[in-house]
Formats: structure tokens, C-alpha cells, sequence
């Protein structure tokens, strides 16, 4: 039986030597960065500590960071304001018994409606056209008076405005009755208009409102609007408003609980929280001194450090357009660093594996060969 026992332990040799070949869950840390300090290294390491953090908060921002803008905060007039497209009626009230519209026995004649035209006039009988665009309706019912009264010194006119397509904001999606919201206030805003729409849809994950005016368009997330009475803006005429849930994701991988694509939960997430989202580290698995976070910046922002080494000043730029961040778990500073850690959309949080595993599989395997050469016995 020496030469099947033999043979057997021969076998669990073999797997000992290949054990660095094992199937894993998730790469080792010392794989990963491996030749960071050679200088033809793809990529740039920075360990996330309490001064590393001092110098990246100047730092431009990632390759995928979105820039976003928002219109500053304005008070729209009170009350409506006439524009192309709206429907203007009036009716004129005569006491004269010579009247000049009215008809025997009827105080008062409505005219037939106009829509504003295209150069913001509509058409008075006895008067012609006349200029109403930019006018509240107050405005424009004095203006039409004040004309007639040189044909009808006791004429009073009377003016409604129904706000038309012009004249309205749109709700596109995102809103439980999306639609058009006539403006019949200039000092509806962007929460009043969502309000008038019925809310935000349910389901929606930190809701993104996207605000489109003049061939732009403006982002913010519900929350900030909601945070910051400032960023309420009021709203224009041709506005479009879209609700969506956020864009921007990160990537979770390695020994984690889960690996899938994340969607930020909020504005701003950190370092700690990603992992913590993405259900935390395996137990049995991760290297709580090997959680890395992948990121890409733009060509133009690289700047290579004018000095190396461990005495050099830490970098006010990524010195490579490919940056690997690594943090450490299981020390005060790094708990408390990786909580200020800001991710960015698009990130890899890539928990490597501990190298514990490899040693604890290649013992495995040597204790099932040893096991069986002894039952070869």
C-alpha cells in the first residue's frame, strides 16, 4: 500500500505548490497593486489616511464626476402674466342710453376672445390692435379702458385671461399626474409645481429633478431643493421639469456581501457607507486591510509629482489618469478616513480576499489527500 500512499501525498504536494491557482472569490490586495512603485506602473496608490484627505479635497473631480448647475433663486411676480397663446376675454359695461356696443337693455357685451398673437397683441373693437404681452391683466383691462373711454367716456371694461401652451410649465414624468401647469401665478415654483402634480412617483430612489430652460438643463436632487429654501426657484414659462431617480452608481465586488451595481441612495456617500450598502464585508473572505476603490480621472488633470519618494510632499493632483485608493479597516484612522472618503459615480469598491483563504483551501486540500492516502492504507 506505500506506493498508493505515496502517490496520494504526491498528489497534495502538487496542490500546494498551485495553491496560489486556486478558484477565489475576489483577487488578493498584494495582486492587485502589484508594481505600484515601478515607474512604468499603469496606475497611481494612495492610502487613505488623515493627511491624504487634507490634500484631496482639491483635488479636480473624477472622470465620471457630473457637474451640476442651477439656476440662482428668483421671485417671480405676483399674479399672472399675459404671453403669446393666451386667451384674453373681455366684456366692456355701458350705462350710456346711446351706447355705442351694448344693445337695448343688456348693460353689458362680451367680445369675442381673443388668443395673443405671436406679437403679443389682440384685436378691441373700435380700437384695433393692441399691445397686452408682458402685462398682468390689471394692467391690460386699464390700458383697453383707457382707449375706449375716448369712443365711450363711461365704458368699463371688464378682462379675464386663461393661460394658454405659452404660458405653462411641463411636468414631463417623474410626478403622479404629469402634464401641463398653467401659470396663472409667476411665483409657482419648482416643489409647487411637483406638489400640483401630485407628489413625486413612488419608487423613485433620491429623486433627481431636472429642470430644463433655454436649451439647458439644470440638475438638483429633490432633497437639496427640499433642504434649502434657496435653490426653489420660481418657474418660467416653457419650463420642463423631469423627476427621475439618480443616475450615478458605483460598482461593488470582491468579498462582499454582494457585487452588483449600486445606485447612490443619496447625495453624498462615503467610503465606509459604500461598503456598508453593498451589505459589508464577508467574514470569512475579505481582507478588512484590502478594500481598494478603482477610479479614473481625465488626461489633462494628471500632474506627476516633482519629487518621489517617502519624504515627498503628498500630490495636489493625480499623478495617472488610473488611481487605486486603498483603505485599512482595522485602525482608528482608517475607520474614521474611510468615513470622509467621498465615492464618486462609476467608483470600483473592491474588497480583496484575505490571503488567509488561500492558506485555509491549500490546508484543506492537503488534509483530504492525507486523509485519503491513509485510507489507502
Amino acid at each position: 500500500m506505500m506506493p498508493n500512499r505515496r502517490a496520494v501525498l504526491a498528489a497534495g504536494a502538487a496542490f500546494v505548490v498551485a495553491g496560489c491557482s486556486l478558484p477565489r472569490g475576489a483577487a488578493l490586495r498584494s495582486e492587485v497593486l502589484r508594481g505600484k512603485d515601478a515607474a512604468e506602473a499603469g496606475f497611481a496608490h494612495y492610502a487613505i489616511d488623515r493627511d491624504f484627505l487634507a490634500v484631496l479635497k482639491d483635488w479636480p473631480a473624477g472622470l465620471h464626476h457630473e457637474r451640476r448647475v442651477w439656476p440662482g433663486h428668483s421671485r417671480g411676480a405676483d399674479g399672472l402674466i399675459i404671453t403669446r397663446g393666451d386667451r384674453v376675454e373681455i366684456a366692456v359695461w355701458e350705462n350710456d342710453e346711446n351706447s355705442l356696443l351694448t344693445g337695448a337693455g343688456q348693460p353689458s357685451t362680451p367680445l369675442q376672445p381673443s388668443i395673443v398673437s405671436a406679437s403679443g397683441r389682440i384685436f378691441v373693437p373700435y380700437v384695433g390692435e393692441m399691445r397686452v404681452a408682458g402685462m398682468s391683466p390689471q394692467h391690460a383691462r386699464a390700458a383697453i379702458q383707457e382707449r375706449l373711454e375716448e369712443l365711450i367716456p363711461a365704458a368699463q371694461v371688464q378682462l379675464s385671461v386663461t393661460p394658454g401652451p405659452k404660458n405653462a410649465v411641463d411636468l414631463v414624468s417623474g410626478v403622479a399626474r404629469p402634464g401641463s401647469v398653467p401659470l396663472t401665478d409667476r411665483s409657482i415654483t419648482v416643489l409647487g409645481a411637483i406638489a400640483q402634480g401630485g407628489g413625486v412617483a413612488p419608487g423613485l430612489e433620491n429623486p433627481q429633478v431636472r429642470l430644463i430652460r433655454g436649451g439647458r438643463v439644470y440638475i438638483s436632487s429633490l432633497d437639496e431643493l427640499s433642504e434649502d429654501p434657496r435653490r426653489d426657484t420660481a418657474l418660467r414659462a416653457g419650463d420642463k421639469l423631469i423627476v427621475e431617480k439618480d443616475r450615478r452608481y458605483f460598482v461593488a465586488m470582491g468579498a462582499q456581501a454582494r457585487e452588483e451595481l449600486v445606485p447612490f441612495a443619496k447625495d453624498r456617500i462615503s467610503a465606509l457607507e459604500a461598503v456598508t450598502i453593498a451589505g459589508g464585508l464577508a467574514d470569512n473572505r475579505a481582507n478588512a486591510k484590502g478594500v481598494l476603490i478603482l477610479r479614473e480621472y481625465a488626461p489633462e488633470v494628471v500632474q506627476p509629482r516633482p519629487e518621489a519618494g517617502p519624504d515627498a510632499p503628498l500630490p495636489v493632483a493625480p499623478e495617472h489618469a488610473r488611481v487605486v485608493f486603498s483603505m485599512d479597516l482595522t485602525s482608528a484612522d482608517g475607520l474614521f478616513s474611510a468615513q470622509n472618503f467621498p465615492i464618486e459615480p462609476r467608483d470600483l469598491v473592491l474588497a480583496t480576499e484575505s490571503p488567509v483563504v488561500s492558506a485555509r483551501s491549500i490546508l484543506g486540500l492537503l488534509g483530504t489527500s492525507v486523509g485519503v492516502a491513509n485510507a489507502a492504507d
